[in-house]
Formats: C-alpha cells, sequence, structure tokens
C-alpha cells in the first residue's frame, strides 16, 4: 500500500498504526503516574519515612542512575542482537512484562522496605525504558519513511491520552478513596501501581496482534544471533562516525534533549518553591498531558510540511522561551501559562526526533540505532541536573537555576541547524 497517498485521517487508521500507538497509550502510564507523579512521593512518606530528606534523595537517584547506567550500556547490543535475530518484537514483550510485573509489584512491598522498593523501581524504569528501544524502532514496521513525522507524532499523542487518562483517575482515587472502596490514600497509591501494570499490558497486546516486524530472511539461533550482533554493534559504532548526519544529529538531540528532559523533571519542584500548591501542581501536570496530545500530531502535520528538523528549532524556541521567562515569573497563573508553553513543544521536540533519526539510519539496523538513540537520551541525564544544581547552590534562587539549561538548548540547536536532513534513501545508497 502506498502510504504516502493517504489522507492523514486514513494513515492514522490504519491497524497496525493505531496497535502500534496504543503500545504508547498504555506504556505512559508508567511515566505519567509512576515515575512523575506518585512513586517519587510515595518513597519519602512510605518507604523511607525514618530517613532524612537527603538521604531519600541520595536513594532515589542512585536507584534511577543504575537503571540509566544498565539501559545505556545495553541499549545498542540489545538493538543489535534484536536486528540480526528478528526479535524486536519479542524483546519488546519481555521486557514490557518486566516492567510490569515488577510495577504491581510495588503493591506488595511493606511500609519502610526502602531497599525492596528502590530495587523493585530501578528494574521497573529498566524494563520501560528498554521495551521503547524496539518501540520506537517499529515506526519503520508500520509506515513509509515519508510519513515518519504525522505517525511519530501520534504515537506520542497516544501516549499523553493513556497516560494523563490513567492519571486523573488516580488523583480521584487518592483524593476520594472510599468512592473506590480503598481504606485510605496509601492503599490508593499502592492500587496505582496494580492498575498502571494491568494497563500497560492490555494495551501491548495490539501490537503483538497487529504489528508485523521486517525480519532478516534468514534468522539465526540465539547465540550466532548474540555473537552477530557483538560485531555488528562494533561495525556500528565505525559506521555512525562516518554517517555524518547520524553523528551531528546525535550529537544535538544529547544536548537540547537533556535540556528538556531537565525542564521537565525540575517543573514541579520549581512550581514548589514559588509558591505553587500540591494540587494546582498535580492539575498542571495533567494540563500538559492533554495539551502535548493535539499538539504533537500538529507538530507532526508541520514536519511534513517544512520538514522535521525545522519544527524541532520552533520547539526549541518555544523552550528557551520558557525557560527565560521562568527566572521572572512571580504567579500561579504563569505557571500555567509555563505549564501550556511546555504542553506544546514537549511532545513536537520528542515525536520529530524519532522521526529525524528514522530517516538518518541505513536499513536493516533499525533495532540497534535506536539502542543508540536511547543510550544518548539515557546518558543525557546528567548536565542539566548539573547545571540546575550548581545554579541555585550558586544563586540561592531556583527560578535562576531553571534558566541553566538554556545553553543546552541553544548549543543543540546549534548543531541541529548544521545537520544535513538526508533522506532514508540517501542513507541507503552512501551506505
Amino acid at each position: 500500500m502506498n502510504v504516502a497517498a493517504l489522507s492523514w485521517r486514513d494513515l492514522l487508521l490504519r491497524k497496525p498504526v493505531v496497535a502500534w500507538a496504543l503500545y504508547d497509550f498504555g506504556n505512559s502510564a508508567f511515566a505519567t503516574s509512576v515515575l512523575v507523579g506518585f512513586f517519587p512521593l510515595f518513597f519519602n512518606d512510605y518507604w523511607s519515612a525514618q530517613a532524612s530528606g537527603a538521604e531519600t534523595t541520595t536513594r532515589l537517584m542512585i536507584a534511577n542512575g543504575v537503571s540509566s547506567l544498565l539501559l545505556a550500556l545495553s541499549a545498542p547490543l540489545l538493538g543489535a542482537i534484536a536486528d540480526r535475530g528478528g526479535w524486536r518484537k519479542a524483546l519488546l514483550l519481555a521486557f514490557a512484562v518486566l516492567g510490569a510485573v515488577t510495577t504491581a509489584w510495588l503493591y506488595w512491598i511493606p511500609q519502610g522496605d526502602w531497599l525492596q522498593a528502590a530495587v523493585v523501581f530501578a528494574v521497573a524504569s529498566l524494563g520501560f525504558a528498554a521495551a521503547n528501544i524496539f518501540y520506537d524502532s517499529m515506526l519503520i514496521d508500520v509506515t513509509g519513511e515519508e510519513r515518519y513525522d504525522m505517525v511519530s507524532a501520534f504515537g506520542y499523542g497516544a501516549g499523553y491520552i493513556g497516560g494523563g487518562l490513567l492519571f486523573a483517575v488516580h488523583l480521584v482515587m487518592i483524593l476520594q478513596p472510599g468512592w473506590f472502596g480503598l481504606s485510605d490514600i496509601a492503599t490508593a497509591v499502592r492500587v496505582s501501581f496494580l492498575t498502571v501494570a494491568a494497563w500497560w499490558l492490555l494495551f501491548t497486546v495490539p501490537l503483538l496482534a497487529y504489528v508485523r516486524e521486517q525480519r532478516p530472511a534468514v534468522r539465526p539461533r540465539v547465540s550466532a544471533a548474540m555473537a552477530e550482533g557483538v560485531r555488528q554493534l562494533v561495525d556500528t559504532f565505525r559506521q555512525v562516525r562516518g554517517l555524518r548526519p547520524a553523528l551531528l544529529f546525535l550529537i544535538a538531540y544529547w544536548l537540547y534533549i537533556d535540556g528538556v528532559n531537565t525542564v521537565m523533571k525540575v517543573a514541579i519542584d520549581f512550581g514548589y518553591k514559588i509558591g505553587v500548591g500540591s494540587e494546582h501542581l498535580m492539575i498542571a501536570l495533567l494540563v500538559v498531558q492533554f495539551i502535548s496530545f493535539p499538539a504533537a500530531l500538529a507538530f507532526g502535520s508541520l514536519g511534513e510540511r517544512i520538514g522535521p528538523k525545522r519544527g524541532i528549532l520552533i520547539g526549541l524556541a518555544i523552550y528557551v522561551g520558557v525557560t527565560s521567562w521562568a527566572a521572572f515569573m512571580t504567579s500561579v497563573t504563569e505557571f500555567f501559562v509555563l505549564a501550556c508553553a511546555v504542553g506544546l513543544a514537549q511532545g513536537g521536540v520528542q515525536s520529530l526526533s524519532r522521526s529525524l533519526f528514522a530517516r538518518l539510519i541505513p536499513p536493516g539496523k533499525p533495532g540497534e540505532f535506536f539502542g543508540f538513540y536511547n543510550m544518548i537520551g539515557k546518558f543525557a541525564a546528567v548536565l542539566g541536573p548539573f547545571l540546575v544544581a550548581l545554579a541555585a547552590t550558586l544563586t540561592g534562587e531556583a527560578r535562576w537555576a531553571v534558566a541553566a539549561v538554556l545553553p543546552l538548548l541553544l548549543g543543540g540547536a546549534l548543531v541541529l541547524l548544521v545537520t544535513p536532513e538526508e533522506t532514508g534513501e540517501t542513507v541507503r545508497r552512501d551506505g
């Protein structure tokens, strides 16, 4: 089927596209309700309540850091092995099940057992992130290169809606546990972990049923695929150095996605520091989720019209404006306007980055190259928080600390400007 000739409505109603996007609809509940929403607060108040604030923060950061490091070190190799054996779907399922099962496990961890909670959370985070390597790489399985921008945006948009819907239900559960037959807030939070796991697994089923991955003509045995995967990984390191567009893009992505992710991570703490109440902070998080859905689709359409690189640059310009403005913000109303601006740009930058990279990689190696992509994303989680911490220490003001990510956003934009926007066909001819 010639997907280039389809209208965007017909394109987004194709079974493989819908099934692929529904996985994001399901697994984003982990990102919203567990990673960002409830686990950090519950860890402080339930599992690590006897420790000091500094101790609890250290424990959380170690759990996050170990999980990110394991993924960063293993992502390219996992992708290479999956490509050689044609096992991207199988590995996605394995890591999704790992993530969902360990998320559900959080329900049974007793109060005060911070070590078990930290380890289980780290494994769940690893499962979530590792599965995304293979999910991202399946963009090439559900549409043609000329429609990457719209389909990638649709996936992110579906994630914002799915994560936001379940998060809204969880907020009601926590505010009114009695409506759900729950005894208290702690029980409501623990039940939320079970519902995230079920939601995640439920919306994995359509992808397994309707997405057909591109596989090699001959599928080697597991041991042979692992050996070939290691050799292919070494070869890919050489290829990345020789593929100037892909190399420049990865450098740009490493810089600007660190800035984007840092803004997301510090937003709640920043709002709290300028006097925004916890209820308003949760509402702001919901606002970001639901604004990001139409915004991601709009950026997908924009990417098809003017190119993904220009679309990313527009999104980064919005982020530069947001971080500059944050230094002078004083009111709750301004914080909500900032949240809306972030919602407009967040999905666009993420989805167009994925679709642009998909254009730059050689054929037959989507898992491997998206392993690199996800590895860069994980390593791009160090410099931004360090800059924010340094700025907060030197100035004593959270509002100036947020502006510390400006060099990352601007540096990434500058490198992206000089990145050739070559198509996959060019890569095929040159590779």
